[in-house]
């Protein structure tokens, strides 16, 4: 899908370069965002080229959906925040859909509401982190999903 940045992330994935990579999943893939302006901002990219939900098979969708509550459940246990913000975008034309998860704190920004008001500050080199952070970002998310991956799997939904 030429032009399109969720595909180029995942081809990165697929080749083992994107360093945000955390782990895959049978609809999409889970990943730290560039920018921790919001610590523990995290996104799941569906593995189909589609920009809206109603776009999917309905079984494919229901899983991704289900998916996404899971890797969402995790982002909260790792990053404990007061509440988590969720937001499916399929930017422009073209652009897949992929869920932003952001764990919102009291105080995290000098105004209430989305976060997307602050604008560049979001995006600001400032908030790349270091290797060694993303390594604990990362780690604390996949401890997390492999956490509730196995409950899952062991049929204990109590907390899905």
């Amino acid at each position: 899908m030429e032009d399109c940045m969720i595909c180029e992330r995942i081809d990165w994935i697929k080749n083992g370069k994107n360093p945000y990579f955390v782990k895959e999943l049978s609809t999409g893939y889970v990943v730290i965002g560039d920018h921790q302006r919001i610590k523990g901002y995290s996104l799941f990219l569906c593995k189909e080229h589609a920009t809206e939900l109603h776009f999917l098979e309905p079984a494919f969708r229901d899983q991704f959906l289900h998916e996404m509550a899971v890797v969402a459940e995790a982002v909260y246990n790792a990053f404990q925040p007061d509440k988590l913000n969720y937001e499916l975008l399929g930017r422009g034309n073209g652009v897949h859909m992929h869920w932003h998860i952001f764990p919102r704190r009291k105080g995290d920004t000098d105004t209430g509401g989305p976060v997307w008001k602050l604008g560049a500050e979001l995006v600001s080199d400032a908030y790349l982190p270091a290797p060694d952070e993303l390594e604990d970002l990362k780690d604390r998310l996949r401890i997390e999903l492999e956490k509730l991956l196995e409950k899952e799997s062991r049929g204990d939904h109590k907390s899905l």
